[in-house]
């Protein structure tokens, strides 16, 4: 796992700069840095876990999520309704939703492709990386996770927060 901390006041992104001591972290698949960044996110999380998925069948980031919510973690995830119809992600979705996570399915669009969490209001994790075994072992993917940069978390919360209402209003 590359980990770099970055100090750069000036560099703007969006609607705000990067904080002094922003830090970020790289991983890749499938070479398992990815995987293990994820997993460590969410194994960190101390309060909340908002996600948005397009695939949902990786089982021990399934596990992971579940963990979570057991901890005390408020677990929300909207993720893609036509990606899901599958035997394996059926069974995630159920487990998870069995657990206490809050799983909606979002149908409006074409396909709902965003692969990020929202972690204690304060770390963002995003990239290619679908939830999904082929993303930890086949594929090549990536994943980055940005933490004390508000700005940019704030309008990933803000994105997820009209897919979960979307979610909830196609049923």
């Amino acid at each position: 796992m590359i980990v770099k901390t970055i100090a750069v006041a000036a560099l703007m992104y969006g609607a705000g700069a990067f904080a002094a001591h922003a830090s970020i972290q790289v991983g890749f698949s499938p070479e398992g840095s990815a995987r293990a960044l994820v997993l460590d996110s969410i194994n960190h999380a101390q309060h909340s876990i908002d996600m948005m998925a397009y695939s949902f069948q990786s089982a021990d980031i399934v596990h992971a999520l579940v963990n979570a919510e057991k901890r005390g973690v408020v677990v929300r995830a909207v993720i893609d309704k036509k990606r899901n119809q599958g035997k394996v992600s059926q069974k995630a979705i159920a487990f998870a939703a069995a657990n206490g996570v809050d799983v909606q399915l979002d149908g409006h669009y074409h396909i709902q492709h965003d692969k990020v969490m929202i972690i204690d209001g304060d770390t963002l994790e995003t990239g290619s990386f679908n939830f999904a075994k082929s993303a930890e072992f086949a594929n090549s993917e990536n994943v980055l996770v940005i933490r004390d940069e508000p700005a940019v978390v704030a309008q990933y919360q803000a994105h997820f927060d009209s897919r979960w209402k979307i979610a909830h209003q196609s049923g």
